[in-house]
Formats: structure tokens, sequence, C-alpha cells
């Protein structure tokens, strides 16, 4: 038996990892007990990850770290005809039913390892496929926040499963006929938050563990290792970093994945154009934007998207006036005087605000943190 295996979705994911088993390998050496070896798996769902396994395989820090092909719902045309309404509840719900166990067993030529192998099994967003497979499969896990406070933003379970959410969950965590993310699955062991008391409607699944607390037990050590483990370019991003020392106020945007491309362009613009006057404006692009700012806005300095904002707290010369962003969560940035998330009402600009308030749609408040 194997001891614990990760399955991560996002560079996010990967550096929550990382903080959780530092914490847990210095914790077992304190007790004098042996803490064993985890794995690593990368799901190509939503990144492509370009050669971080290679980087993370060099650090030796984890056993074994594999690629998973993980496969959308659309890649199965079979699956299409369970995602039609039938006109009433019952009928959805039979289709529902169907579509679950389906899922689950046409994912599973191209799940990469056997979990039953494994004492301890951590799932980031089992919102994905890999939930499907391991309910249906009756194998337990450990479920974890897909981003920091993101239920706070964005609860997920309630809002896909609008109307009848009760019984949906019942159907879910008792009988395993559907599937209910985020701690609402019957094999659904507990799912770790970073603040339990910044969400409306916490479920019994939920345990607290901040990502602040994790990030502020770390060695140099341990901050080098993160740094091999994530920067492709270690000596072109302390090259940009020593660069803008030179400067004077400097505001770094922090780019989202939102909407269509031609609108984010314009979001971006526009906060360009509002925050230009207060100092230099330098550019950190989300991993998932794909949107081209070093062809369109190549006047600015830009940081390396692949890098999770994070890792960036690990250089002490690195230094901003201020870090913007629309919709991430910004409370971990430790590099910057002050933050600004601009938040639902700027998006309300730009979007149909039933695309963004999700929280709001199924009666969730939304919620201030201080």
């Amino acid at each position: 038996m194997r001891d614990r295996i990760y399955v991560c979705h996002t560079y996010y994911h990967v550096y929550v990892t990382f903080l959780k088993e530092l914490k847990l390998r210095a914790n077992c050496s304190e007790e004098g007990r042996e803490s064993g070896g985890a794995t690593l798996v990368l799901s190509k769902l939503s990144n492509h990850f370009e050669a971080l396994k290679e980087r993370v395989d060099a650090t030796g820090f984890f056993e074994e770290v594999i690629e998973f092909d993980e496969k959308r719902e659309d890649f199965f045309p079979e699956l299409a005809k369970w995602r039609k309404g039938t006109g009433n509840f019952l009928g959805n719900l039979w289709y529902r039913i169907r579509f679950t166990k389906q899922y689950a067993k046409l994912e599973a030529p191209y799940v990469p390892v056997d979990f039953r192998k494994y004492k301890d099994i951590y799932v980031f967003c089992d919102s994905d496929p890999i939930g499907y497979y391991l309910n249906q499969n009756r194998i337990y896990y450990h479920a974890l926040e897909d981003g920091l406070n993101c239920l706070k933003n964005f609860d997920a379970a309630r809002y896909d499963n609008r109307g009848h959410f009760g019984l949906k969950v019942f159907l879910s965590r008792r009988l395993n006929l559907i599937f209910v993310q985020n701690g609402y699955g019957k094999y659904c062991l507990d799912m770790e938050v970073n603040n339990i008391s910044l969400i409306q409607y916490p479920c019994p699944q939920y345990i607290e563990e901040p990502r602040l607390e994790l990030a502020a037990r770390l060695t140099d050590e341990d901050k080098q290792l993160l740094l091999r483990a994530f920067i492709r370019d270690k000596e072109e991003l302390e090259r940009q970093i020593e660069e803008s020392s030179k400067v004077g106020d400097k505001i770094l945007i922090l780019t989202d994945p939102l909407c269509t491309l031609d609108v984010r362009e314009k979001i971006f613009r526009d906060i360009v154009r509002q925050y230009e006057p207060e100092g230099t404006i330098f550019i950190k692009p989300h991993p998932r934007d794909e949107l081209d700012y070093r062809k369109l806005f190549p006047q600015y300095p830009q940081f390396d998207a692949t890098v999770p904002m994070e890792i960036l707290n690990y250089f002490p010369n690195l230094r901003f006036k201020k870090a913007v962003t629309v919709l991430t969560e910004i409370k971990a940035i430790q590099f910057a005087d002050t933050v600004d998330r601009l938040g639902e009402d700027f998006m309300d600009l730009y979007e149909d605000p039933l695309i963004h308030r999700q929280n709001e749609q199924v009666g969730i408040r939304r919620v201030k943190e201080v």
C-alpha cells in the first residue's frame, strides 16, 4: 500500500500540494516518525503544464509525477443524450443517474493509476471527471478547495444543483446515484477549505486549513525548493525583478481568464487606463488566460504566466505599490503595499451579471473578507 496521491488541475493546486507535503513531512520529522512518500498527478484537463513535470521530477520531492489525460464529457459523444432535458424533474433525474454512471465508466481507461493502492487520495476540484470516477468506483478521497476562497465567490455545488438541492445531496451523499461535488459525494471523506467563516452554507464535510499559515511556516530551504519546481527561467525572472527595482511606483495587474477574448482585451485596456497614472504597469497573466498580452501590450514588462502569483512572495527585492485584479482572490499577496480586487460590480459593466454572480442566483449573500 502506497501513502499519498494528489490530483492537481492547476499550478495553484500543485503549489498547495507542496505546502501541505512540506508541513506534513516537517511535523513527522519533529515527532520522530516516518512521513512516507507521495505521488503527484497533473491533470491536463485545464492546463498544459509545459515542463512542470520535468522540473518537479528533478527536485526528487515526490516519489512519482504522473500526467493524466483527463477527458471532458464532450469527448464522449454518447453522453450527449443524457444531457438533454426531458421536460420534467423525474425524467431529468433519471437521465442524470444514467449520465453519472456512464461518465465514470468511459473515463476509466484514461485514469493512469490504481487509486486503490493509496492510503490517502487528495483531489482538487472533484467536480471534474475524477470526482465521478472515484465515487462510482467507491474509492474514498479527500477533496480540496479549487482556488483560494472560491466557495465564498462561487458555491458551485449549490449553483449547479439549483432546485431540490437537499434531494440531490441525498441522492449523491447517501445513495451515490448522482454526483454532487465539493463535499457532497458519498465517498468524499472531507473537503479542505481556506476559511469556513466566509462560506454562507458550510457543508459538514468542510475542514479548515488556512493557506497563509501553510506558507508562513516555510523555511528558506522550502522556498528554494518551490522556486526550482515552478520557475522555468530563474535567471530571466531575477533579471526582471532587478530591472523593476530601478523603477519608482509600480502597479502589477494580474489578469483573469474572463469572458470572450475581445471583451477581455477591452477590460484590460480599461484597467491600464485607470491605473497607469499611479505608476509603471507590470503584467502577470493568469496561467489559463489565452489572450496574447505580449503581442497586444508589448510596452509593459510581463512575468511568466506559468508562475503562480504566490511564488513572487519569495523574492525579497520584488515590491509593488499596488496589485490589481478583477475576480482573482489576492489576499495571499505579500509583495504589494495594497491590493485592489475590482469584483463583480466592475464585471457588471462588461457582461451579463448572471454569468459571474452565480452565488446570488442561489440566494447566497455576498461576503466581505476583512
